[in-house]
């Protein structure tokens, strides 16, 4: 039994999203044969398709596991579906939640239906900068360092959102 180091984007539009995410953050939890370890805070960020629509709250967890990229896979999509979440009416539309895999150690995978690295991970600001906050460090195969992704693309559209019942929210 090996265990490698996996993260999770996860992000949420719909239904009070800081709770989705917050709910989501949960489920990573209890998965067999997986450890939550870190999760960044919650990140506003602008949608990336239609702009018609609300503000996603974005945020990455840091898991180990056992299960093969593939089992890993599996367990995240029961995660949405258990949540409720339907494939939005448009591509990059409205999403109550959604779990993307963006690594599992330094396995790389080109197939259709899982991709490794994930293919929008070093451009897409509302994973890197929430991916930078808890492994800065970490290594994407055939892009580099997170810190250095972080740092090529640009931070607007993007904010923090202060923790739940720190009073600012």
């Amino acid at each position: 039994m090996t265990w490698r180091p996996a993260f999770v984007a996860i992000g949420s539009n719909l239904s009070d999203p800081q709770g989705q995410v917050g709910a989501a953050c949960d489920a990573l939890a209890a998965m067999p044969d997986t450890r939550l370890v870190l999760r960044s805070r919650s990140w506003r960020s602008r949608p990336m398709g239609p702009q018609d629509q609300p503000s996603f709250v974005n945020a990455v967890a840091g898991l180990v596991t056992t299960l093969s990229p593939r089992e890993l896979l599996g367990e995240l999509q029961s995660i949405e579906k258990r949540m409720g979440r339907v494939e939005p009416a448009q591509r990059w539309g409205p999403r109550l939640i959604d779990l993307d895999l963006l690594l599992v150690g330094d396995l790389q995978s080109s197939e259709p239906d899982l991709m490794l690295p994930h293919p929008g991970l070093h451009q897409r600001n509302f994973v890197l900068y929430p991916l930078a906050e808890i492994a800065a460090e970490l290594w994407v195969p055939g892009h580099g360092r997170v810190r250095s992704l972080q740092h090529r693309v640009s931070g607007e559209g993007i904010e923090p959102l202060a923790a739940r019942g720190s009073g600012d929210d």
